[in-house]
């Protein structure tokens, strides 16, 4: 084997290893069993195989195609999965990583990948996971900081001891496959310098892989800190009622108590299953029909308040949209909005408007009033964001949940009312 050979070798390794670390981690099969907290016997051997398939073929390659050596990366596999995966299941690698290197007459290759598999193992454990994640073959190698840094506080440098215990399984690989003849796989050079980058390319290989999936786990660290971010913004917005409705309905049903007892007790059941509703960890999407029986306790808590000659509810429902799942809480606050903007003030009161229709497969819910509209502007649609807290919630929401898939429109005259317009997909499968 040339030293030329073998400097190509090197450098294509780093390729290949590279290469192979980011296929894997475009398959999501693997993300998801790669940076499972706790994984099941199955899912380990499936997450194996994701390793042992691809990597056991570069074996084989290696052992049958002429001065191709770098498809060979068995001894840094083995490493990985002893750091990441555990002992048991890198020795087990080992020895299946060795399969075609035994069928090509190199005994020594099993024990040998058993045995490092262990140790990686061992080491693993012994480490931080963090640790193992911040791997770098790059360290620090000032001596001085190196000594200011253990006087102030005398610690191991784990990161130094896993560099050093990777560069001295690849020696006793180098050792052994000397003192044995093909025996054992391993890359031999005649000149020191180049047998000292041999040696060093193991840990650069590990940490090349290393870096790539913990690109991978930061990113997927930050998606999901996005997205509990956004489930509390939108249990925020779900659990949102204005003050003012729960200082004025217990007024209510305090004036009620003793001239209409039942009424108060009506009103009192229905309170309670709003802030049931509000306050308990509900699915972020429910169907249609479970939202409409949540705005009914609401408009006849309203209804009793204003009484029923200043307010009057009137639904026109599609009977087939009563199984689509909308964002739960959904209606109350516009309903809200129309009484307390639309209707309050104007001394007759007026009536709010529930629609629903289902076109192909999207959903148009509507809630109208024939209040006071929205004073100062025109007949025409308005930016939600100017139409009060309520309904720029909702607006949020919908852009949460849908994106671009949902349309919000408001459209106000003055002295007629307001119609408040959505428009989702209509989902019967979603889950929240």
């Amino acid at each position: 084997m040339t030293d030329k050979l073998i400097l190509i070798t090197l450098l294509v390794k780093l390729g290949v290893v590279a290469s192979v670390a980011s296929a894997l981690a475009r398959a999501s099969s693997f993300r998801r069993l790669f940076f499972a907290e706790h994984r099941r016997r199955r899912q380990t051997l499936a997450l194996l195989a994701f390793f042992l398939v691809p990597l056991t073929l570069g074996v084989w390659v290696r052992t049958t195609v002429p001065n191709f050596l770098a498809a060979d990366i068995s001894f840094e596999t083995v490493i990985l999965l002893g750091l990441l995966v555990g002992p048991t299941w890198a020795a087990l690698g080992g020895v299946v990583l060795s399969a075609p290197a035994m069928l090509h007459h190199e005994y020594l290759s099993l024990p040998f990948n058993a045995a490092v598999g262990l140790a990686a193992g061992l080491l693993g454990r012994f480490v931080e996971p963090e640790e193992i994640w911040s791997f770098t073959p790059f360290i620090d190698l000032s001596l001085y900081r190196w000594v200011r840094r253990n006087l102030r506080q005398p610690r191991v440098d784990r990161q130094f001891l896993m560099l050093f215990l990777i560069v001295a399984a690849e020696v006793c690989r180098d050792w052994l496959a000397h003192a044995f003849p093909r025996r054992l796989f391993a890359l031999l050079a005649d000149q020191a310098w180049l047998q000292v980058l041999v040696w060093l390319s193991a840990p650069i290989v590990v940490g090349i892989a290393i870096k790539v999936w913990n690109a991978l786990r930061i990113e997927i660290k930050l998606e999901e800190q996005n997205r509990l971010l956004l489930e509390a913004r939108l249990d925020a917005l779900q659990r949102q009622i204005n003050p003012h409705f729960l200082f004025n309905t217990l007024n209510s049903i305090a004036s009620l108590v003793r001239v209409r007892p039942e009424l108060a007790r009506q009103m009192t059941v229905k309170l309670a299953n709003i802030l049931r509703a509000l306050l308990k960890d509900h699915d972020t999407f429910v169907p249609l029909r479970t939202e409409l029986e949540f705005t009914d306790d609401y408009l006849d808590i309203e209804v009793v308040r204003f009484g029923a000659d200043k307010l009057r509810v009137e639904k026109e429902i599609d009977p087939r949209t009563l199984d689509v799942l909308v964002p739960s809480i959904l209606l109350q606050p516009l309903i809200e909005n129309s009484i307390k903007h639309g209707l309050e003030p104007r001394i007759h009161g007026g009536t709010v408007t529930l629609r629903s229709q289902l076109n192909g497969d999207r959903v148009r819910i509507e809630v109208a009033d024939d209040g006071v509209g929205i004073s100062n502007r025109p007949a025409t649609a308005l930016r939600p964001t100017g139409a009060g807290i309520g309904m720029k919630n909702v607006q949020e929401r919908l852009e949460v949940l849908y994106g671009q898939q949902a349309l919000f429109n408001v459209v106000s005259s003055p002295g007629r009312g307001t119609l408040v317009s959505i428009e989702i997909p209509a989902d019967v499968t979603r889950s929240g």
